[in-house]
């Protein structure tokens, strides 16, 4: 038999398998992609290795031990005062030796868990983190290492920009060969910013609590520990509840690093905050509330506190010091006077230039070593103060102010709004229904114009707190804000424009570049002249004769008071041709101040505030048409006299035996003991929601214009 040679079956010319095997052609994208990558990550490589081979030649830096930083960010009031500085209002140094190993764990913890490993900067944990930014599309972890963060508080500003990160890494490195570890976590400790005032961790320690480092506990210890990332947002005094929640983080980090046990974790994440009272901040902060309204539109900016704290920033503000500093007295001296000295009895107030929109001084609070809350921005009801958005509807929709309107009782549905004092006067203009502040003359005019029109009135005036569908926001049963409610009355100072309130004038850097500038002010207009000037002049009638004549400063002004149920908020909001002034006093726990009205307390602090302001803003009047007031008893001839010509012609065109037509009855009438008639007044009674408006007419003169 022929032997079969190997090769002849496996040859590719006789292979019986030759037609069933397809080879793939190599495909040339995807071998060239896999290529780019393996090229992109050995020039990353390459560039990582450079890099560290540059860092390691890095000389120490000189002196280091004994260097200070001195820059410090400064706010400034509009007239060249600085209100608030950032330097260390508290500051105690404290030994490393002196700091507890619990405090130690959870710095390390929370900030840099590899710090005793890495060298200054921890290149992984760089890429780690911007991967994860990216994908987040916002900065959402970030990478600084403790020696990193010691090194931009020494030497570098804030700005968020990568040629600083590379300087931060470069300048850590060099701290890293200069000194030890161990002394690098003092230094850090001792110049770290905390909140409040207080650098470095031994002034946090006696700021919050009032005691040293090493006597703090540990869920004590592990709050101060969680500070660093944004002082303000976790601060015990300004949100117990954020900063009981990042102390837990902490917490749970130590016990992820066996730093502490579950059974320490346990007890310690239980643990109750007692802090000391607050330091006494006015010796470098002279606005508090101001400048903590400041910050929050600078964090709108995007900077955060460790940028401003620790950025040598030059922030110009709209402040009018001199102005800020009687309001601060004025607040004080009236509360005082009225008896209000308990911790809950409190003012607030808000000035502002409808002008350009400037803020010109503002107060959160009687007492900002007592409470930090700031109740401009607290919605309460506003009481009568709420009525001038009511007449302006009626003014929008063609009421004069001398119209007459009837000041009697009147009942809708089973709801029965009353008047202060149970005084009621018959037919009155318009504008002395205002002056008078008459709770049913504001019920007829919403019943007239409607209630969709009032609250657009108020929308567009820029109250944006909710309003109910319901006739009892006349008398300003629903909340709104100090702050929106002032804003809203600019717009009758000047000419009916809206005008948006500003802090800052700009920022500049600790080399005197301007970072930022203030844009042009936000104006719209929402009311006309004629009705602007027309409110103008009905609230001018307020501060003259009217229940705000407390406020009265002998120069042209406007304004209206505002007391709501049970006297738990009092209110005047009043302006001149260039400013307005909010004034509310109330007690946080909304318990009654049992007798304080819009025309007392606020309308004196208004008053004491406003004064201070004539020399430098003017006493120029409105520029403004002039309106015409008529008189009462004028208004009641000219209304009679009408009456009798058309009495008149019905009697000549009369057909004898005919009978005249029987008047329409007049409401059930009831009397009242409040200036104002929030919520509470309607006795347990609902005001409806109204239905399709009846068919006759409410007794009052229809205006000419809709003749």
């Amino acid at each position: 038999m022929a032997r079969i040679r190997r090769s002849d079956l496996y040859s590719r010319e006789n292979s019986p398998l030759k037609s069933n095997i397809s080879r793939k052609k190599p495909n040339g994208f995807w071998n060239g992609l896999r290529s780019l990558l393996i090229f992109t990550v050995a020039c990353a490589l390459a560039a990582i290795v450079a890099f560290e081979l540059y860092l390691s030649s890095l000389s120490p830096i000189k002196n280091l031990e004994s260097f200070k930083p001195n820059i410090v960010t400064q706010f400034y009031s509009h007239d060249g005062e600085i209100i608030k500085t950032f330097t260390a209002y508290t500051s105690k140094k404290i030994d490393i030796n002196e700091v507890p190993d619990d405090f130690k764990k959870a710095l390390i913890a929370t900030e840099d868990k590899n710090f005793y490993i890495h060298h200054g900067y921890d290149l992984t944990g760089l890429a780690r983190s911007t991967i994860q930014n990216l994908m987040a599309g916002r900065v959402v972890q970030g990478a600084s290492t403790i020696t990193q963060q010691l090194a931009r508080i020494l030497f570098l500003s804030n700005e968020k920009t990568f040629d600083r990160k590379i300087k931060e890494i470069i300048i850590a490195s060099r701290i890293e060969k200069t000194i030890p570890k161990d002394k690098i976590l003092e230094m850090y400790m001792n110049n770290v910013y905390l909140g409040s005032g207080a650098y470095g961790v031994e002034s946090a320690a006696q700021t919050y609590f009032n005691k040293h480092l090493k006597d703090c506990t540990l869920p004590e210890l592990a709050l101060i520990a969680g500070l660093p990332q944004a002082p303000s947002v976790y601060s015990p005094f300004n949100d117990m509840d954020l900063a009981i929640q990042r102390r837990n983080q902490v917490l749970l980090r130590m016990l992820k690093m066996k730093y502490i046990t579950e059974e320490q974790y346990e007890t310690a994440k239980e643990a109750k905050v007692t802090l000391t009272n607050v330091p006494r901040f006015y010796t470098t902060n002279k606005a508090p509330y101001f400048t903590d309204y400041v910050m929050k539109e600078l964090e709108k900016m995007g900077f955060d506190e460790t940028d401003i704290s620790q950025g040598g920033y030059k922030i110009i503000t709209t402040l009018d010091y001199k102005m800020q500093a009687k309001l601060n007295d004025a607040i004080l001296k009236n509360l005082r006077n009225y008896g209000l000295t308990k911790k809950n009895q409190q003012a607030a107030v808000f000035s502002f230039s409808p002008i350009d929109g400037r803020i010109l001084a503002y107060a959160g609070g009687k007492d900002y070593t007592q409470s930090q809350y700031d109740r401009v921005q607290a919605i309460r009801p506003s009481g009568s103060a709420f009525k001038p958005f009511v007449y302006a509807a009626a003014l929008e929709h063609g009421i004069s102010p001398n119209d007459l309107i009837e000041d009697r009782p009147i009942t809708i549905g089973d709801w029965s709004p009353k008047n202060y004092g149970s005084k009621y006067r018959g037919k009155i203009p318009v504008y002395s229904a205002l002056t008078v502040s008459s709770n049913v003359c504001a019920v007829r005019l919403i019943k007239e114009v409607g209630i969709r029109a009032v609250i657009q009135t108020a929308r567009t005036l820029g109250i944006t707190t909710p309003l109910e569908y319901d006739y009892t926001i006349a008398l300003g049963s629903n909340g709104s804000k100090l702050f929106e409610l002032t804003r809203a009355y600019g717009t009758f100072a000047n000419g009916g424009y809206l005008v948006q309130p500003y802090a800052i004038e700009r920022i500049e850097t600790s080399r005197g570049k301007v970072v930022y500038r203030a844009p042009k002010t936000k104006v719209s207009r929402q009311l006309s002249l004629k009705t602007a000037a027309e409110m103008t002049a009905m609230l001018k009638t307020v501060v003259t004769k009217g229940t705000g004549r407390a406020a009265n400063i002998g120069v042209p002004c406007a304004g209206k008071t505002g007391t709501t149920d049970d006297y738990k908020d009092a209110s005047f909001v009043g302006y001149t041709p260039t400013i307005v002034t909010g004034v509310w006093v109330g007690n946080d726990d909304n318990t009654t101040t049992k007798s304080v009205q819009g025309g007392t307390v606020p309308a004196l602090i208004w008053r004491d505030v406003m004064k201070t302001t004539i020399e430098e803003y003017g006493k120029a009047d409105f520029n403004y048409p002039e309106i015409e007031l008529i008189p009462t008893a004028a208004l009641k001839q000219q209304a009679a006299a009408k009456t009798d010509d058309k009495d008149d012609e019905n009697a000549v065109n009369e057909t004898p035996g005919e009978n005249a037509a029987a008047p329409t009855p007049t409401p059930t009438e009831t009397t009242s003991s409040k200036e104002t008639s929030p919520s509470t007044t309607k006795q347990n009674q609902s005001a409806p929601v109204p239905q399709p408006m009846p068919t006759a007419p409410i007794p009052m003169a229809t205006p000419e214009s809709l003749r």
